[in-house]
């Protein structure tokens, strides 16, 4: 049996992830497979990869032959990641309080602004009414 390592294609439409599996040759790409040896997500900024190196490294003893695409992950992997591809998981409530710092800075910051400007127009607009009702106006422009 001809081994190779492969992404397997998951997740849904225009938005995939991978996993990366020991799988015969002849095998589809969505079809059955022998191990799953990480799994990899694109679209993430930095993209996350995860891969264990060990069974990686066994397979490949065994005499698998990792894809094009599987070898330049393995070398990322191995080198540490770099600015496109960092590894490890991010864990899910790590991503839910950064969004939602973020959004509370974002509502802090629209909060503020929009205070300010009707204060601001608030007492110009006063400024207008005490100067005509100085000069003895009904407060209309004349």
């Amino acid at each position: 049996m001809a081994v190779r390592i492969r992404l397997r294609r998951m997740g849904r439409k225009k938005l995939p992830h991978y996993r990366v599996v020991v799988t015969d040759r002849a095998a589809p790409r969505e079809g059955r497979f022998v191990e799953t040896v990480g799994h990899y997500k694109p679209l993430m900024n930095p993209a996350r990869l995860v891969l264990d190196l060990e069974r990686v490294d066994y397979w490949i003893g065994q005499g698998a032959v990792p894809s094009d695409t599987v070898s330049s992950l393995i070398h990322k992997a191995r080198k540490g990641g770099d600015d496109i591809v960092a590894l490890g998981e991010v864990s899910v409530e790590e991503e839910k309080a950064k969004k939602v710092g973020a959004l509370a800075a974002k509502r802090k910051a629209h909060a503020e602004k929009p205070v300010a400007a009707p204060a601001a127009a608030k007492a110009a607009k006063s400024d207008v009414a005490t100067e005509s009702d100085a000069e003895g106006g009904s407060g209309e422009a004349s």
